[in-house]
């Protein structure tokens, strides 16, 4: 009996099946930007009190640790080598003083942060009210809040010369959007497509587990960090945290990270989502809400509240952030 392979002649004509012709698998669910909602969620997320309490205790407890040990041991440097012992001591001074003007320098953050607040506090009640008086005393803090940059002098010239000739609260602030925050409204855009469009590279070209939801985390606080310098806030680490997280519960308590293709179809087009492979629709999907993300940061970083002229359209600002990034606009 012959051993091998056993051919058998089909008797019909009929060609066999072209696998090129057959439509493509389609994908068991759209891509809906895990990694940048699993980052979302994790910012977003309010430690338990028993948390806090393990951490606050923990901290408390190492810091007089290391403390008596550092103690300790210049004591002892100082009986034994007196001048080793001196060297050592100043450099833990040095050290104590630095943490010192570190701490000090975040709470010079956090205030600066805490004005930022207050001015678009005090703007959406002049706006609630009507209130011309109370809407040029918010005028006159923003002058004096950019009174240190440079960039803003003509716009703050300008809004010196022309305060007097507005009769009404809305038109007052209108004013001073135009003249002192447009600037710094473009410069923000800017930072935002910079970081959607990084997301959605890192997302869709490095297929490592959980690089992506790091890269989406960093992104964001690096984004919101810089969208808060721009208009004036100057967070230092916990109070760019601190921002972060209250950007964060915002849309988690919103849902405004919950989309997918819905985002980017009416303006990409369904024809260019279809070609893509999944893993450059997740990138393009992490990217758009990178955008929305930086949105809802530039409206709290924002020592004034938009108006609807002046308001960000989300989808533009996704538009021009991911148009050409994986293909030709």
């Amino acid at each position: 009996m012959a051993k091998g392979p056993v051919l058998i002649d089909l008797e019909d004509d009929t060609p066999a099946a072209d696998v090129s012709t057959a439509p493509p698998v389609p994908d068991i669910a759209p891509p809906q930007g895990q990694a940048m909602q699993a980052a979302v969620r994790f910012a977003a997320r309010k430690p338990s009190a028993l948390a806090r309490w393990f951490w606050g205790l923990a901290l408390a407890v190492v810091g007089a640790v290391v403390s008596v040990a550092a103690w300790d041991f210049a004591m002892s440097l100082l009986e034994r080598a007196p001048i080793l012992g001196w060297i050592v001591t100043g450099l833990i001074a040095a050290l104590l003083l630095v943490v010192l003007v570190i701490a000090l320098r975040e709470l010079a953050a956090i205030s600066r942060l805490a004005r930022v607040d207050g001015l678009r506090r005090a703007a959406d009640a002049a706006l609630a009210d009507e209130d011309l008086s109370q809407a040029r005393a918010v005028t006159t803090r923003l002058i004096a809040f950019y009174k240190g940059r440079d960039e803003t002098r003509w716009g703050r010239d300008r809004l010196n010369e022309r305060m007097g000739e507005q009769f009404d609260a809305a038109t007052l602030l209108s004013l001073a959007e135009d003249e002192l925050l447009a600037s710094l409204d473009a410069a923000a855009s800017r930072e935002v497509e910079a970081a959607a469009r990084q997301v959605a590279t890192v997302t869709a070209l490095v297929p490592l587990a959980l690089a992506d939801v790091a890269t989406a985390l960093a992104s964001s606080l690096r984004m919101i960090r810089r969208v808060a310098e721009i208009y004036g806030g100057r967070a230092g680490f916990l109070g760019s945290w601190r921002l972060t997280r209250a950007v964060f519960v915002h849309l988690v308590a919103t849902g405004a990270v919950a989309v997918g293709d819905d985002l980017l179809e009416p303006i990409l087009g369904g024809s260019v989502l279809s070609k893509l492979s999944r893993r450059f629709g997740e990138g393009l999907v992490n990217g758009a809400l990178t955008a929305r993300v930086g949105v809802a940061a530039m409206e709290v970083c924002r020592p004034l509240p938009f108006s609807k002229r002046h308001k960000p359209s989300t989808r533009g600002m996704i538009k021009r952030a991911l148009s050409g990034l994986f293909f030709k606009s």
